[in-house]
């Protein structure tokens, strides 16, 4: 199982002061030394996080191969073409989000997507889809001919905090899920269900397969047990982590349990 390292979260404490302190390039040596396979960043729209010089020093210094992710807007998508990262991941963006929620819609968006994509292929960059694991989406990404979709956790990885910690008595409570934990137990073998049969109906149709969004320490063995999934992409419970540990130790915590 690989696991690509999102850093995002130590421009969140930069940009929270507005200094340079933590520059996430010093995160670069130590993810590789913790045994991390992949760098990811998120290049938003509205770079309340990475910014454009941060990830094109990331793209030009990181000796692992940097994963991107990024919106389909036609400035951001000729951005990453000229930083030209091992791949881009075309993700939905909504600009009062917290995080990314969701998959992108394949189905409203397929001429733009396609486009993008082939703009990315074009300057060599492998491309990935963002998706929920729905069987319409993981048949469209098949046509859109990417090579990798990854699919979203966040609804499982919601369902399990309502269950199985305390958020529910806290002021950040998901309303959605402030069920019976009877039904929140049938809820999150349901989740996993069926990110478990969209990872195998990708599999067969020649995708590679990863997953992503709201994974930690806790909930991330219910995911990582299933063998269609070839990767993961892990940020803010790592550096919510690295801030007791340390990053190394952090990254080699959840390495041990992949």
């Amino acid at each position: 199982m690989l696991l690509g390292v999102n850093i995002d979260h130590i421009a969140v404490l930069r940009e929270a002061r507005k200094i340079n302190d933590p520059n996430p390039l010093d995160a670069l040596g130590i993810c590789k030394v913790a045994g991390a396979d992949q760098i990811t960043i998120h290049l938003r729209e509205d770079r309340r996080h990475i910014h454009d010089n941060d990830a094109k020093a990331i793209i030009k210094h990181s000796s692992l191969p940097v994963n991107l992710e990024c919106s389909i807007d036609e400035e951001i998508i000729d951005i990453v073409c000229e930083l030209k990262p091992a791949r881009a991941t075309l993700v939905p963006e909504k600009r009062e989000e917290v995080t990314t929620e969701g998959g992108l819609n394949l189905d409203a968006n397929f001429e733009k997507i396609k486009n993008a994509i082939k703009k990315l292929h074009d300057n060599e960059i492998e491309v990935s889809l963002f998706i929920d694991p729905t069987k319409e989406m993981i048949e469209l990404s098949s046509k859109l001919k990417v090579e990798w979709i990854e699919l979203h956790t966040g609804t499982f990885a919601n369902i399990y905090a309502m269950l199985h910690s305390n958020l529910s008595q806290t002021h950040h409570t998901i309303e959605e899920f402030e069920l019976p934990k009877k039904v929140l137990k049938d809820l999150l073998h349901k989740s996993r269900k069926e990110i478990k049969k969209g990872a195998s109906l990708a599999q067969e149709l020649n995708l590679k397969v990863a997953a992503g969004h709201g994974l930690n320490y806790q909930n991330v063995g219910l995911i990582s047990s299933i063998k269609a999934i070839e990767e993961l992409n892990i940020g803010q419970s790592i550096i919510a982590r690295s801030v007791f540990t340390g990053l190394e130790k952090a990254i080699k915590d959840m390495k041990e349990l992949l």
